[in-house]
């Protein structure tokens, strides 16, 4: 059964969809959709203008992501494959097609490391850090647009709780970590 019109006002995707599980199995608790199931459809609501913003400066996100690493890590813009990887979390694989695909387009180079020559470091090229740092801009300014119908405050007290819940959903997934090393059972049981 579709729900009629006026049931809809003031209802978002979540709001409908929670009343229809709640209709379906009233016995589940949906709150954990009132929060996490936002956050990915928020997340799949941007996604494609952030990634238009990048394609207009001949970037994918994650060429994006791998000079953004670099340009923040401050001067001299170099790292090691290994710290840009452990930052991404991605793999060592996905990315040696970025560097390649960057260093071709001229936003980094490769060079021997000066501590230890058999190690190759990743720099940000002049124009890999001014690329960097135009679409990054371009990005802040598309994503304020977003945020246009929250205050200030509102915008404050969103992002708290989001740290609030991403520090614990890490704390929690640290232990899970550290428990299985240990072979220890985790809050779950497993």
């Amino acid at each position: 059964m579709m729900e009629r019109k006026e049931d809809r006002a003031g209802l978002d995707h979540v709001d409908r969809r929670r009343r229809q599980w709640a209709r379906e199995l009233p016995d589940l608790d949906t709150e954990p959709m009132a929060i996490l199931g936002r956050a990915f459809r928020l997340g799949n609501m941007v996604r494609p203008s952030i990634e238009a913003t990048f394609a207009g400066f001949d970037l994918d996100r994650g060429e994006f992501d791998v000079i953004a690493t670099l340009r923040r890590s401050g001067p001299p813009y170099r790292l090691t494959p290994t710290e840009i990887y452990s930052s991404l979390m991605i793999s060592s694989g996905g990315l040696t097609h970025r560097l390649d695909r960057l260093e071709k387009a001229g936003l980094i180079r490769r060079e021997k490391s000066p501590r230890d020559g058999r190690s190759l470091l990743v720099a940000l090229t002049e124009a890999g850090a001014a690329r960097a740092e135009e679409a990054f801009r371009a990005d802040m300014a598309s994503e304020a647009g977003f945020l246009r119908s929250l205050d200030a405050m509102e915008r404050e007290q969103l992002a708290s709780l989001l740290r609030k819940l991403i520090l614990g959903i890490e704390s929690d997934m640290a232990e899970k970590e550290k428990a299985e090393e240990d072979g220890r059972p985790t809050r779950s049981g497993t």
